[in-house]
This record gives structure tokens, C-alpha cells and sequence, in this order.
């Protein structure tokens, strides 16, 4: 899948370009969590386009119930990373077809060093992340930088890479960004020549929050708690009251991950509500905090862009909450709102990670910039549930 790249002032203002008419082939290799991959691009100078070549990867599950250790997940990485070379260069047609090795082989692992040459760097994702886990990935990509000839090596920012990705792959060029993540969640902006912090989580993060909820039900760890969390979401008809927690321009999910554990046995064994509705009432009370933050960094900012990457950034229900939230606002131009164009992406750029986000339309600001909560709309589509009502 190709993604194309916007023209040189789009770009100019963060984001290096290669010399001019020139085309460069990057392999990056990513594992800073449970999910490792190896991804190759092509930039091409004379379009000024980004194409992906190759992005194997896999994930490191556990049963339902537990998390993921840094020592297992590293040892997964480590078994699977040699693999997953091999698969991205034959991939890339950067790798002989099959085992067999060529003639001038010197490296002995099937490629030549003509082969070798086409990769023009080799990128790896320095953090942050499981320790253990980069560690991991760091050897493999300095292995490969060596046999390779000296091959330049990269070291990768794992939350600029995010967000570069989704600006590639969705022409965006100033957006507010929200990302969200097993280990992160913050409201971002670039000002000033680099990347500043609007607002962020005070304690845990939202995929750490999912995650562990979805212990509580023993839902499986595969493909993710998020994604599976949200599947059963879609069941749920009843919403729950959940402490709403925003400071300012900051987050809080430590104490609505406590309220929804120590209650849900309770209201699971008296049929006050179903997991479905705990899963529905969860999410849609997470995904209104990041959306009234979120409105703040923009007005202040001035921005008419969001954009959502990370981990989490895939969910469905967070890109559609913030729609509807600018929408009601009159954030959105008409075509647009009528559109309801959203653009997903599936990028690599200097990492290799399947990554997901939303571009939501450029919208037209034309009112305050103070929202009411977003779970107000909610709350009136939804009947609260009596039993936390009375508690």
C-alpha cells in the first residue's frame, strides 16, 4: 500500500526530507511492546512520496486475565525478529526468493551484499518502551546495520514516530494530536520547532486502563483488550454513572479504573447492568474526557485538524464521539459534516508498527471555545443505570 506524501512546504516545517530527487529505502523494526514489527518504505525524490514495501509483524498474547512481562515479551521478540527480516526484505524484493543463497553471499543469511545495498538506513525505536523489549530490537537493528556495511543507523522517538506516520499517510500538516496508548496518552501540538504537551494522563494511560478492565471480565488478550473491550461495547444499552475525572487540561483514569473494579462484581451478580454496558459505559466516559481536553488544545491552538494515533488510536468509537462532538459545535464545514469523511491510515515510516488514525475533517471554528461535557449527549440517549444512580 502506498501512501502519498504532500509537496516540500507541506512538510518543510518539521518533518527532514532526503536531498532533493533523491530515494531512500529505510528498514525500521519496532517492539517497544507486546507487538513487534519489521516495516521497509521508499521515499521517493522525484514525486515526493512515501510507499510501503513491506510491514510483518506479530504479537506477543498471553491467556486471558494476565498482562504481558518484559522478560517473556523480550524473548518472544528476540525468536521472532529474525523471521520477520527475512519476511520484510523477500517482501520488498530486497531478498532472493526463498533459502537459497546468492553467489556472492558473505553475510550468511541468504542475501547478498548487492541486496544488502538497497536498504539506505536501518531504524529502531529507541523509547520509550518495555526496557527489556527495546534492548532487544536495538541489537537486531545494530546487527544489521553492521553486516549490511555500515549501513547508517537511526535511533526513533516512539511518540513522534506515531505521529509522523499519521501525517504522512493522511496529509495533514498542523494537527492537534491526541495519542493514546498502552503506556501514553497525551494532547499534543507542534509549536515553536518542537513537539509541546497540551494536557496529559496524571497516572495511567488509556490502553493500560483497557487492559486491565478487561481482566476484570476475563475477556482474551487477542488481537487486544481495547479492540475486544470495544466489540462488546456495542452490545451495551444501559449507561453507567462513572467518575469523570479532567484537571485542567490533564486526565485522570487511575480512580474510574478503581470505581468500575471494586463495583463491577456487585453489579454484574445483581443484574443491575451487563458487561456490555460496563464496557460501553467505560469507553464512552474515557474517549468524552480526551474529547473535551482535546477541544481546549484546539481552540487555543487555533488548529482545525485532529489527529488520533497510538495504540488505541484505532478504536472506532473514539473517532465517531469526536465527529459528533464538532458537529454539534459547528466545527465542521457542510460538505464535510455531510461526508463525514474519516481517513484510517496503515503507515510506517521510520518504525515498523501497525498503526491506525483519523484524520477528522478540517472543521470550520465557529463557536466557544469551552464545551460542555460530551457525555451530556450521552447520558440523554442512554438511560443511567438506577443502581448507581441511588448509590
Amino acid at each position: 500500500m502506498a501512501a502519498a506524501s504532500p509537496s516540500v512546504p507541506f512538510l518543510a516545517d518539521n518533518l527532514p526530507l532526503p536531498e532533493p530527487r533523491r530515494s531512500v529505502v529505510a528498514l525500521g523494526i519496532e517492539g517497544s511492546a507486546n507487538k513487534v514489527g519489521v516495516g521497509i518504505v521508499r521515499y521517493c525524490g522525484e514525486t515526493q512520496t512515501y510507499e510501503i514495501l513491506a510491514n510483518p509483524r506479530k504479537t506477543f498474547i498471553t491467556p486471558p486475565g494476565e498482562g504481558f512481562r518484559p522478560r517473556e515479551t523480550a524473548e518472544h521478540h528476540r525468536e521472532a525478529l529474525v523471521p520477520l527480516v527475512r519476511a520484510a526484505l523477500q517482501e520488498a524484493g530486497l531478498a532472493p526468493d526463498g533459502d537459497a543463497k546468492s553467489d556472492d553471499d558473505d553475510n550468511g543469511d541468504g542475501r547478498s551484499h548487492n541486496d544488502a545495498q538497497k536498504i539506505d538506513c536501518v531504524c529502531y525505536t529507541r523509547g520509550p518502551g518495555m526496557g527489556a523489549c527495546l534492548q532487544s530490537c536495538a541489537v537486531v537493528a545494530r546487527t544489521l546495520a553492521s553486516l549490511w556495511g555500515d549501513t547508517p543507523l537511526v535511533a526513533v522517538n516512539h511518540c513522534v514516530a506515531h505521529i509522523e506516520m499519521g501525517r504522512v499517510a493522511t496529509n495533514v500538516s498542523d494537527p492537534v494530536v491526541l495519542y493514546v496508548s498502552g503506556g501514553n496518552t497525551q494532547v499534543i501540538a507542534y509549536h515553536e520547532g518542537r513537539y509541546r504537551i497540551f494536557g496529559e494522563t496524571i497516572d495511567i494511560a488509556v490502553g493500560n486502563c483497557l487492559d486491565r478492565f478487561a481482566r476484570v471480565l476475563g475477556l482474551p488478550n487477542d488481537p487486544a483488550p481495547g479492540y475486544n473491550i470495544e466489540q462488546l461495547a456495542k452490545e451495551g444499552t444501559t449507561l453507567i454513572e462513572l467518575p469523570y475525572v479532567v484537571k485542567g487540561m490533564d486526565v485522570s483514569f487511575s480512580g474510574l479504573l478503581t470505581h468500575v473494579e471494586q463495583r463491577a462484581k456487585e453489579l454484574l451478580d445483581t443484574n443491575a447492568c451487563t458487561p456490555a454496558d460496563l464496557c460501553m459505559s467505560l469507553q464512552e466516559t474515557i474517549f468524552a474526557m480526551l474529547v473535551e481536553v482535546t477541544e481546549r488544545a484546539m481552540a487555543h491552538c487555533a488548529r482545525r485538524d485532529v489527529l488520533l494515533v497510538g495504540g488505541d488510536g484505532h478504536l472506532e468509537r473514539g473517532e465517531r464521539l469526536y465527529g459528533q462532538v464538532m458537529s454539534r459545535r459547528g466545527w465542521w464545514s457542510r460538505n464535510r459534516c455531510r461526508r463525514r469523511t474519516v481517513r484510517p491510515f496503515r503507515a510506517t515510516l521510520t518504525v515498523a508498527e501497525k498503526q491506525r488514525g483519523f484524520l477528522l475533517g478540517r472543521c470550520e471554528r465557529t463557536s466557544s471555545a469551552v464545551a460542555t461535557s460530551p457525555l451530556d449527549a450521552l447520558r440523554r440517549a442512554a438511560p443511567a443505570s438506577s443502581a448507581l444512580a441511588a448509590a
